[in-house]
Parts: C-alpha cells; structure tokens; sequence
C-alpha cells in the first residue's frame, strides 16, 4: 500500500487498515456519512493505544474526551468493500484539549479529511486536565513540545 502524501507526519500518525461493510453503506453502495465519524473515533482510540493509554481505564478513573468539535471534508466516496486505511495523528495537545487530524485514503487516494477538538472532562462534564501520566504518553507519542498549545 501507498503511504500517504509528505503534507501530515506520517511517523507520528496511527494506522488503522478497515473494509467498508455491507451494513455501513447507504443505498448506492457508498459508505454513509456518519460513519465516517466512527472510523474517527475508532482511530482516536489506536492512536490512544499506540500511547500506551487505554481509553476505558481513563473512563474508570473519571476521565473523559468529548468532541467539541469536527470538520469533515468528503472528498471522493469510499464504496462497500473497499479497503481503506485510515491515519489518525494529534495536531495540536494540551492537559485539556486535544486537535486530531484524519486522513481516509484508498490505495494512495485522498477520500477525506477531517479534524476534530476534543476536551479532556470530569465526571460531572466539567473541562479538567488529564492525569499527568496520560498527558506524558501522549506528548511522547504527539512528538514535539511545538505541538503543545
């Protein structure tokens, strides 16, 4: 498989190799919409584990990320059956927040990118850091300190 073009740090991007399912397509074959959201979150959550953070041991320890916010640009239709891979990697992070960046490739064609802003919240939905060794493993995974905002 073609590796994605040079505009997105490839060494620092999850990877996350999906077939389009029969279920996920609307009536003209196409993979619909909302789940491309699904292969976002489902990225976000190998990206967590390439961290070495496991995203329902942050639950149990009353951590939560939200989407605050998600731009999706939907460039060429990804069809049942297809093999598509998906590369997910942090843009932007702090204690709070985090800015994810995604790209839905075929082969070595573009089908979409987007980005979303999470925010790391209490159990109550209040915005709170999170714990300090989650924090780390992401930085160390995000790459530069240029990456913290």
């Amino acid at each position: 498989m073609s590796r994605p073009s040079s505009d997105f740090p490839v060494e620092r991007a999850g990877r996350l190799d999906l077939r389009v399912r029969y279920a996920e397509t609307d009536a003209m074959g196409y993979l619909h919409h909302s789940n491309y959201l699904v292969y976002f979150e489902m990225g976000r959550t190998e990206l967590l584990r390439l961290c070495g953070v496991s995203y329902r041991e942050m639950e149990e320890r009353g951590f939560f990320y939200v989407v605050a916010k998600i731009e999706v640009r939907y460039r060429v239709p990804a069809r049942y059956d297809d093999e598509v891979t998906l590369y997910t990697w942090t843009e932007k992070l702090s204690p709070v927040r985090i800015d994810h960046r995604y790209r839905l490739q075929r082969g070595a064609e573009l089908l979409t990118d987007a980005s979303s802003t999470l925010v790391c919240v209490s159990r109550e939905g209040r915005p709170v850091a999170a714990p300090d060794d989650v924090y780390d493993a992401m930085v160390r995974v995000a790459g530069a300190a240029e990456n913290q905002t």
